[in-house]
């Protein structure tokens, strides 16, 4: 082979192979353009078809180099590139294993140098398709390691120490890995200061010229010139020449003298240029355009005369519009466009106000104005259209809240914060910003806008990392329903007391709609939150000792003593702790003194069905809904003096046979709303379960309508106390701090409450699992005592013996065992069973468990204790039993 076809063979196959470069360079390019987080790869696995333009191998390669050199990612791009221009222009590579190792440790090199500046620079904060960041994994493991040993090291200095060295690293391996002679980099500097200056020079064109010192042009120079033929000038031979002038592209022998434009900007032709109406006034222009005819005048005088020439319409028109930009009017522009800017119409969306610096700092943090200084006010007017003549107890009796001063954290502290826990999160692989931070009286929200593909489940589960990062005793972690963000709930250092006094001076209070309108605090932002009851319509409260949950029940009922009369409210406690709620007995709302027996709170829950059955049938007497319709239904009657009758069947005809019925008058009465308390379920749970989740289901299926609602409390949130049943029918329900996330699940159906305060620290699930962070008002022991002695100074409380009297097995209402099912055990229970059996003349397990609505083997024990006794006999093959005592008294007579 000789030498020349040598040399243009290896020609040849350098030029193949800078192809096969260049081609892989754009392959790299495209897989890396068209990237999508979610085709399957590595780190995503998928069932789906990829989206990138190069398929599954595309996605995996591009996956592969985002997620680890992130922006570094461009790098391999640039050294390819190199090295195909090196080989297609038949230069060769010196060295090639020099320049592969290069490449090979430029690419972790720069992954740092993007990582070290994100670290560094607060504002390099930019949404990335991963959670690993602009410098990828290794660049922001790399960056880390190298700033932590940099601040070991030099101390303060040791962030641009960091810097310094990874530029000098890259200054190193750059020319190394690309491997290009100095002629190339020179070359390379030239191309990227030319495109450089290509904006500025564009924009300078657009603008057009920006002095005043070049002489106006020659009018000669856009006369008509006589056609190579010598045919007469066409039409629009002078504005093409005008066109062509502007761009340098003219026949020099077309103009009469040399003239060489020192502005490229582009030119109008005539009859595109007229006067805009909207860019000067009209006065202004016409001074304009007379100021400039006068100088052209005197200049036309003192030129020079030259030969005649064809007479052209257009030139003296064009001289005038080169004129009128090349003499540019600053001071005048500007009080022109000062004008513009008054007569334009405004738009008639409003302009969101500027925010004022207190309330909205760096990072959209808010800190919300305190409301006004509390004044006192007069307590709600009764809702009922009865006039009662009941006086509302006075605010006075509650403890004042003292002066309010600026305790929560100052902006410099929320930024910092801020700060601390992006870094806090980005040790953990979870990259994103801090948006809007707004302050509370008790924790702090920041609002964290995670980087694409960042899960929630993942940052919910960093809680108790971030808390021990943070220095606090917890943290909650939740996402915020209907935006993009998750909000992450941090203490504050300083917690700040809620009273229940200020909760009741508030506008919201004092003009609220709510029948059975009760406060519950204030949310995480400082503002008071209130909901009604009777909208709810029951309420169930969970929450560990100490947690604040009594002085929050507390807070519910003082709610309803300080806006209702005892005719439009009616209570009933239920209290088996004794301590609790026994300083309520005595006020005028309750139906029965406080019942702290289990078997009693049995038959209070069971006259509550009954109540609740009478209500109904009442209401659908009068044809109405509800009890509010009820209530209107009987006041109408009232002020037009109707009677509301009802037919009843009084006999029989002795002579027909048939029924004789009986008009009878319907007793027409208000109907108060009825509250329930029960401060703690687990007991009655233990003593009665059967009877008591019974009676409180249907409760809290048909009450709503009879206007009886639940309050029940209970610190022991576990499955076997709020059972399915009771979940299934309190769709509102309140957690304060619970040991244990399964607690929390159980009650909210989620965790988050195990993660509280404690000391009035809720989360209020709404209707439909909406939940709300809610700090619960402060209500000291002197402030219930004052509110409850003068309830009772203004009246004796009027009670119902039928609501904790034992209930027989007919009048029960399918809820039979009265009071027998608890208090004094087996006893009371034992005579219930003998005495159905003797009436029946039946004894079995099956017959005992369904009359006394008790478990199988609660029946079991009644019957073998019946047959030790000698009430019964054995059971024979068939399962039947003899009842002895029977036979022997029919004997005896």
């Amino acid at each position: 082979m000789t030498p020349k076809l040598r040399s243009a063979l290896r020609a040849r196959c350098m030029e193949l192979l800078g192809l096969v470069l260049l081609l892989f360079a754009v392959a790299v390019g495209i897989a890396l353009w068209s990237f999508n987080p979610h085709d399957p790869s590595f780190n995503t696995s998928t069932g789906t078809q990829p989206t990138n333009l190069l398929g599954r191998t595309g996605a995996t390669v591009s996956d592969g180099l985002i997620q680890w050199l992130g922006l570094g990612s461009g790098m391999p791009i640039v050294i390819l590139l190199a090295w195909a221009w090196r080989m297609v222009r038949h230069h060769g590579m010196s060295l090639p294993i020099l320049r592969i190792v290069a490449a090979l440790a430029l690419l972790p090199a720069s992954a740092t140098f993007i990582g070290t500046l994100q670290l560094l620079i607060l504002g390099l904060e930019v949404a990335w398709p991963t959670a690993s960041g602009l410098g990828g994994e290794m660049g922001v493991s790399c960056a880390h390691r190298l700033l932590g040993a940099a601040h070991a090291e030099a101390g303060a200095a040791g962030n641009a120490i960091a810097v310094i060295l990874v530029l000098l690293l890259m200054g190193l391996l750059l020319p190394l890995a690309m491997g290009l002679e100095a002629r190339e980099w020179r070359a390379l500097g030239q191309t990227l200061m030319l495109l450089g200056r290509q904006p500025f020079s564009l924009a300078k064109r657009m603008n057009g010229p920006q002095t005043t010192d070049r002489p106006a042009p020659d009018p000669r120079m856009y006369e008509f010139q006589p056609s190579p033929a010598g045919g007469a000038p066409a039409a629009d031979a002078a504005p093409l020449s005008f066109l062509r002038r502007s761009f340098g592209k003219s026949d020099p022998r077309s103009r009469p003298a040399p003239f060489v434009p020192q502005n490229t900007g582009w030119m109008q032709p005539p009859m595109e240029t007229q006067d805009d109406p909207y860019s000067q006034p009209a006065a202004e222009t016409r001074a304009i355009n007379q100021t400039e005819a006068a100088a052209a005048r005197a200049r036309q005088t003192a030129a020079p005369e030259e030969e005649d020439v064809p007479s052209n319409p257009y030139a003296e028109r064009l001289a005038q519009i080169a004129r009128q930009r090349d003499t540019p009017l600053p001071p005048v522009r500007r009080q022109i466009d000062d004008e513009m800017d008054e007569d334009l119409p405004q738009s008639s969306i409003d302009t969101p106000p500027e925010p004022e610096p207190q309330k909205r700092g760096l990072f959209g943090m808010r800190r919300p104005e305190r409301p006004p200084e509390p004044v006192p006010a007069r307590p709600v007017a009764p809702r009922n259209a009865v006039t009662t003549g009941w006086e509302l107890p006075s605010l006075s009796l509650l403890n004042p809240p003292p002066p309010h001063a600026v305790t929560g954290p100052s902006q410099e502290t929320l930024q910092s914060n801020a700060r601390l826990l992006e870094s806090v999160l980005a040790d953990y692989g979870v990259q994103g910003t801090i948006g809007d931070i707004h302050a509370g009286p008790v924790v702090t929200l920041y609002e964290l806008e995670p980087a694409p593909g960042i899960r929630s489940s993942r940052v919910i589960g960093l809680a108790d990392d971030v808390a021990r990062s943070l220095s606090v005793l917890s943290v909650r972690i939740a996402t915020v329903p209907g935006r993009n963000v998750i909000g992450i709930e941090v203490p504050n250092a300083k917690r700040e007391t809620v009273y229940f006094s200020e909760l009741l001076r508030t506008p919201e209070w004092l003009n609220g709609t709510g029948r059975l309108q009760i406060a519950l605090g204030k949310d995480i932002a400082g503002v008071p939150v209130y909901t009604d009851l009777a909208k709810m319509p029951h309420l169930l409260v969970a929450g560990t000792t100490g947690s604040g949950k009594s002085v929050g029940v507390n807070a519910m009922i003082l709610s309803l003593l300080y806006r209702l009369s005892p005719e439009e409210c009616r209570l009933i406690m239920i209290d088996p702790k004794i301590l609790e709620l026994s300083i309520y007995d005595g006020i005028p709302h309750l139906l029965t003194p406080v019942v702290t027996e289990p078997a009693k709170a049995v038959s209070a829950l069971k006259w509550t069905v009954q109540e609740m059955d009478r209500r109904y049938r009442l209401m659908a007497q009068l044809q109405v809904r509800n009890i509010n319709g009820y209530n209107e239904r009987v006041n109408q009657l009232r002020a037009t003096g109707e009677m509301v009758t009802k037919r009843v069947q009084t006999g029989f005809d002795p002579e027909t046979g048939r029924p004789v019925f009986d008009e009878q008058q319907v007793a027409t009465e208000n109907l108060p709303y009825i509250v329930v308390v029960i401060d703690e379920m687990a007991d009655l749970m233990m003593v009665a379960g059967k009877e008591i989740e019974t009676a409180v289901q249907r409760l809290a299926q048909k009450a709503r309508a009879a206007g009886i609602h639940v309050i029940m409390a209970t610190q022991r949130p576990s499955v076997d106390v709020i059972t399915g049943t009771i979940k299934a029918n309190f769709p509102t329900r309140i957690s304060f701090q619970v040991i244990s996330k399964f607690d929390s699940r159980t009650i909210l159906q989620e965790q988050g409450a195990e993660q509280l305060l404690g000391q009035g620290d809720m989360l209020f699930m709404q209707g439909g699992g909406r939940i709300t962070r809610v700090h619960g008002p402060f209500v000291a022991d002197d402030e219930v005592e004052a509110v409850v002695a003068d309830l009772r100074s203004k009246g004796d409380p009027i009670y119902n013996d039928d609501v904790v009297s034992g209930q027989d097995d007919d009048s029960a209402g399918g809820l039979t065992a009265g009071s027998g099912s608890g208090g004094d055990g087996e006893g009371s229970l034992f005579d219930q069973a003998v005495d159905i059996v003797m009436r029946e003349g039946r004894a079995s397990t099956s017959f005992i468990q369904r009359h006394l609505s008790i478990g199988y083997n609660r029946a079991a024990k009644l019957i073998d204790q019946m047959e030790k006794e000698g009430i019964i006999g054995a059971a024979n093959h068939v399962g039947k039993r003899e009842i002895l005592i029977r036979r022997k008294e029919e004997h005896e007579d």
